[in-house]
């Protein structure tokens, strides 16, 4: 009898540590907090090991809170999509008044931790919350451009590890701001095209113009260039204290070049599977070039 309750209990703790993950999309919280650390990185002389931790942890509750606030607004469509079904509120395994406590409590703590390293921090953590939940996620039953704002708050986390840094946003803020801004649109371009139909069931738009054709791909195409461009454009020295070697941008570019290869070949297919490549070598690029640019910050 103890040990079916010991177990039950079990059962019950792990199905909840399990819906909180998806609630708060852990895994992707903490791909956003490696952006924010890689930031920093760039940006500091001397590695202050207690600014970098707050940082991570007030970002992961500044993601994981706008994950929970999307999911809440969401619940009803969600529950009409095969890749968002099973997430814990539209099969009523938590409640929304649960999901918005830790939505809620994620909020306070995120700002309340970014404030403890500077104004600014916490002010763009803010704004990055609001867009994401009061802009981004209506908008995308009601117009293509609801991936341009959602670039917004997608961007703030890589240029938020160097304000957290210097307390100040300047050109080279700017830079890494615009490399993650350009990056998201022919990454989740790439998820909409394979999300089509998914997306088009609800309402959603999420390809340029809302066609899932050439066209959508040759704007894929057209950013993916914009984001090598200014990806590399720190070797020209134009971003301030933020520059690179010629090899770090030769890496780079090559890196953007493989997203470019997959976009063509999406271009001439109009094929999932090249749309899939595409969003993989995304993923590879926006994980990598952020090591390369600290590895080259450390051999300045």
């Amino acid at each position: 009898m103890n040990t079916t309750v010991i177990s039950d209990n079990k059962v019950t703790m792990q199905t909840m540590f399990t819906d909180f993950k998806q609630l708060t999309k852990v895994g992707l919280s903490l791909s956003v907090v490696f952006s924010s650390v890689a930031g920093y990185l760039i940006a500091v002389e001397t590695v202050n090991y207690f600014i970098l931790s707050l940082l991570a942890i007030g970002g992961f509750f500044m993601v994981g809170a706008s994950n929970a606030f999307n999911q809440i607004i969401e619940k009803d469509v969600d529950g009409l999509m095969k890749r968002t079904q099973n997430r814990p509120l539209p099969t009523g395994r938590m409640s929304v008044n649960t999901a918005l406590f830790i939505a809620v409590l994620f909020t306070i703590l995120g700002i309340a931790i970014l404030y403890s390293i500077n104004p600014k921090s916490a002010l763009f953590g803010a704004i990055s919350i609001f867009i994401y939940t009061s802009v981004y996620t209506p908008l995308k039953a009601v117009t293509p451009l609801t991936v341009f704002v959602g670039a917004i708050p997608g961007a703030i986390p890589f240029m938020l590890g160097w304000v957290a840094a210097t307390n100040n946003f300047g050109i080279e803020a700017g830079f890494l701001f615009m490399i993650q801004f350009f990056w998201q649109f022919p990454h989740f371009w790439a998820i909409g095209w394979l999300q089509f139909e998914e997306y088009k069931k609800v309402g959603y738009n999420m390809l340029p113009m809302g066609k899932k054709d050439k066209g959508a791909v040759k704007q894929i195409i057209f950013y993916t260039v914009i984001m090598i461009l200014v990806s590399i454009a720190p070797v020209l020295r134009v971003s301030g204290e933020f520059y690179i070697y010629p090899v770090t941008a030769i890496l780079v570019a090559l890196l953007g070049v493989l997203m470019l290869f997959y976009g063509v070949k999406l271009y001439k297919s109009e094929q999932n599977i090249d749309a899939r490549k595409l969003m993989l070598s995304s993923i590879l690029y926006i994980t990598i070039v952020p090591i390369l640019y600290v590895v080259d910050k450390f051999l300045h």
